[in-house]
């Protein structure tokens, strides 16, 4: 008999296998796996009590807690799906998705009532307002709630293609767009994910991903799946980071390249005492290879590079080790290891393709749209027929990523497709420059966009960070791309700053950085 291909079974295996493991660490708060799931039955018993139904959405807005990781099984367990908002957007994005969607209950973490409550009079379809911590008035109490139901919740069928979860992109550009996951996309990404990563139930998780952004690049479950401890952060901070990994005996964690930067040039009294051998993933915007050697030869952590995106469940490729990499030298290693790699054995075919349609020659230069098909692409766009038919076109998901494919098949982003710099008729990357800039003793991070240029059309600005302590002129810091790189490529402008503006999955949000005058007139 077949049953449907749903990450909720890693939670039945693990309710068996792994009942008194550790399973949930939230500061003082400590559940074993038994404790865990009783407690999701529990709450998915409380859902229904409220009149939750299957196809029902619930939205959530909490940092990463105990609570928020419960509802990747309480919700999708009772057929409901479950909606997981981005925390720092504001109350009008807020109101916009929660109404879209259509979600009946919200459940929000104490740093949220007050933008919830200034748009509660939008919000029509809202029945239940549920306080996921401490007490709100005009709310129900999280745990006053669970603790009042039997676990013995109401059993529903769940098949594989329903919605299991629907995730809002960040919408820099217009209105964000729900991304419908279903159970066999989530299930599909799982098992490739730990077909060419090892885990084991003795490996402890931190979470330093925000659980929001694609399910945590479902780790959700993968970790479930592996009997592992889910260790809680709320707040991304490389103190704690530290502190946590130190303390709890932590072997892998997931984060963008920016939250690597701000680790790796953190206080060397912070880095003292951090076990070797830590395991992570990066993705989200490519890596340098200038961090990648610093985090491996520097905290001896082995950093696997992986890609994907919200609409394919999220991850479609990896750069894994081959044996001919292993005698490489560090700084050669890191730039193969900066690549985006081959598609998950689980992932479907990718094609990178040109504006006709064809296949880009394996040259490592010839530039061309990421496109993918198979088991982890989306459903489509929640109530977005038209987007949906503009991003899959004949069966193939297009991503917006401009990159090339290496003669032995690894794929390498140079761009999004709308940050590639068109200067005098040249295609220049922004990714490349931003390597080649982070290879410099003072830079700490950068970010590179196009600007208009009178003559040029357009040409690069680069916006710096550097390190403390550290000094480099802007020419300086031309000059060093210049003998590096194409002299084309060197940036018009460079603007020394304090901060770069960033989503909360740690990505930069270039637009708002094209939308800058800081340094434009300086040649």
């Amino acid at each position: 008999m077949e049953i449907a291909l749903t990450p909720l079974d890693f939670a039945r295996r693990a309710r068996r296998l792994y009942p008194e493991r550790e399973a949930v660490v939230d500061g003082d708060l400590r559940f074993t796996y038994e404790q865990f799931l009783d407690r999701c039955d529990r709450w998915s018993s409380a859902l229904q009590a409220m009149g939750v139904e299957h196809g029902d959405r619930v939205a959530y807005i909490a940092p990463n807690t105990h609570s928020h990781l419960e509802a990747y099984y309480a919700v999708p367990q009772i057929g409901a799906v479950l909606v997981p908002i981005n925390y720092r957007l504001l109350p009008d994005d807020f109101e916009y998705i929660i109404n879209h969607c259509g979600a009946s209950v919200i459940c929000a973490h104490p740093d949220y009532f007050e933008a919830i409550e200034s748009i509660r009079g939008k919000l029509a379809n809202v029945k239940h307002y549920v306080a996921l911590e401490g007490a709100h008035e005009g709310w129900t109490d999280y745990e006053t709630a669970l603790k009042a139901q039997s676990p013995a919740y109401s059993p529903v069928e769940i098949e594989e293609n329903d919605l299991l979860t629907i995730n809002y992109t960040s919408g820099t550009t217009a209105r964000p767009k729900g991304v419908m996951i279903t159970h066999r996309n989530a299930y599909i990404n799982v098992m490739g994910t730990l077909s060419h990563h090892h885990l084991t139930p003795a490996d402890r998780y931190l979470w330093t991903l925000p659980m929001f952004h694609a399910n945590g690049w479902t780790f959700t479950w993968i970790n479930t799946a592996r009997g592992m401890a889910h260790v809680c952060l709320r707040k991304v901070e490389p103190a704690l980071i530290y502190k946590l990994i130190k303390d709890e005996d932590i072997t892998m964690f997931c984060a963008a390249p920016t939250v690597l930067i701000g680790m790796a040039n953190a206080p060397e009294e912070l880095r003292a005492g951090v076990p070797r051998g830590v395991r992570l993933f990066t993705a989200g915007a490519p890596p340098a290879a200038a961090t990648i050697e610093l985090i491996e030869s520097e905290l001896g952590w082995e950093l696997t590079h992986v890609y994907g995106l919200t609409e394919t469940a999220p991850l479609i490729t990896v750069c894994e080790a081959r044996p001919e990499h292993q005698n490489l030298p560090a700084a050669e290693l890191a730039k193969i290891k900066s690549r985006q790699g081959v598609e998950l054995v689980s992932s479907g075919e990718l094609r990178v393709i040109d504006e006709d349609g064809n296949e880009v020659p394996h040259d490592g230069e010839t530039l061309g749209e990421i496109t993918v098909r198979g088991n982890v692409v989306m459903k489509g766009y929640y109530n977005d027929k038209g987007a949906t038919d503009a991003a899959i076109k004949d069966g193939w998901f297009h991503s917006g990523d401009a990159a090339v494919v290496h003669p032995d098949g690894f794929v390498e982003i140079r761009d999004r497709f709308k940050d590639v710099i068109i200067s005098g008729g040249e295609n220049i990357s922004s990714v490349e420059v931003e390597g080649c800039l982070l290879t410099h003793p003072a830079v700490q991070e950068v970010a590179v966009v196009g600007m208009s240029h009178e003559k040029w059309g357009e040409a690069p600005h680069a916006f710096i960070i550097l390190r403390q302590g550290a000094e480099a002129s802007e020419d300086e810091l031309k000059l060093h791309v210049r003998n590096n790189l194409a002299h084309f490529k060197t940036p018009q402008w460079v603007s020394i700053v304090d901060d770069l503006p960033k989503t909360a999955t740690g990505k930069v949000q270039k637009y708002v950085l094209r939308g800058s005058k800081a340094g434009i007139t300086r040649q």
